[in-house]
């Protein structure tokens, strides 16, 4: 038997963050023009409690997006520029003694509900490594001490894709770690000249008068509403499908997946489970629907999927083969 009762107030708890996260992107809009589709990325991610990793060209809002999300969510915010001498104390912080105090710790930026970490791949391997720890397991290790972050947490990073000199690629194993891989492109025509009238170059931040329409509590109650969205077993079979057909194309008859090198691992099925749901928040809904899934099957995979030295000559990209999957696996 329903119970109708619990059933409407998942539809009302559903209505009320879909009508605070319409306004959080109200706000956003004060100061971040267009890129609405990276915005709606990164809130999913935020819903879905993990972290976006951003890949764009300088100077098309990476940061500022990041800046205004973390302020209409009410959450404290650090920014982390990554260089080729940054150490991993830089980052989480460090074991002092003064005379009066004895020893005692000293946070790193880490320690924020929001973290931008800006163009990671600047930094040497060792560095890289100090953030998996703090994305995977939401704690940090001092010296001997093993501390818990706050929450929510939720890391930024962007990279910049035309530079060589002084980079440093990204392991696979870190770039698993990132729920999606969102690409930021140029602004539309109309969009610039929007951006000529109000860019940061002119004003503060604070200008724009930012309210903060959600709070740490607020973010951590959609986070764990999100998780208990519905999913049926066909959408569960259908998720686990697309991420089979990265690993065995020819099963479904996926022309270009002669250039997959390495499909995706089971991490990226949870991914699909869990951002589908987000999708399916945003949207309203309380259960989650195939296009769901395919909204965000792109952002998810295009991370995950490891091309061969063929695929890469050919100047095939992994989003041509997501899409290619997506037309071929069965819809239920």
């Amino acid at each position: 038997m329903v119970d109708t009762r619990a059933l409407q107030l998942s539809r009302d708890r559903a209505r009320t963050y879909k009508n605070l996260i319409s306004q959080m992107k109200k706000e956003i809009s004060k100061v971040v023009v267009g890129q609405g589709r990276v915005i709606d990325g990164v809130l999913k991610g935020v819903l879905s409690n993990g972290h976006v990793l951003l890949e764009g060209l300088p100077g098309i809002a990476k940061t500022l997006i990041t800046r205004a999300i973390a302020a209409v969510s009410g959450c404290s915010f650090n920014r982390i520029q990554f260089t080729v001498d940054l150490l991993p104390t830089d980052i989480l912080g460090i074991t002092v003694y003064a005379k009066d105090k004895g020893f005692y710790i000293v946070k790193g930026p880490i320690f924020a509900n929001f973290v931008l970490a800006d163009e990671i791949n600047r930094a040497p391997p060792k560095t890289q490594s100090a953030m998996l720890e703090a994305m995977q397991e939401k704690q940090v290790t001092i010296g001997k001490e093993t501390m818990k972050l706050v929450e929510p947490f939720f890391v930024l990073a962007n990279n910049n894709p035309i530079e060589t000199s002084g980079v440093y690629t990204l392991p696979e194993a870190q770039l698993d770690r990132f729920l999606f891989k969102i690409l930021v492109y140029y602004p539309e025509i109309e969009e610039e000249i929007h951006i000529l009238r109000q860019n940061m170059t002119l004003r503060k931040f604070e200008d724009y008068n930012i309210s903060a329409v959600a709070s740490p509590k607020r973010i951590i109650e959609m986070q764990e509403y999100t998780k208990e969205l519905f999913v049926n077993e066909d959408i569960e079979r259908y998720i686990v499908s697309i991420v089979n057909a990265t690993r065995e194309p020819e099963k479904y008859k996926v022309g270009l997946g002669k250039y997959i090198e390495y499909g995706a691992s089971p991490r990226a099925s949870i991914g699909l489970y869990i951002a589908s749901k987000a999708d399916a928040l945003i949207s309203g809904n309380e259960y989650v629907k195939p296009h769901n899934v395919k909204n965000i099957a792109h952002d998810v995979l295009r991370h995950r999927i490891i091309l061969n030295y063929e695929g890469q000559a050919e100047g095939v990209k992994s989003d041509d083969v997501i899409k290619e999957i997506l037309s071929r696996v069965p819809v239920p």
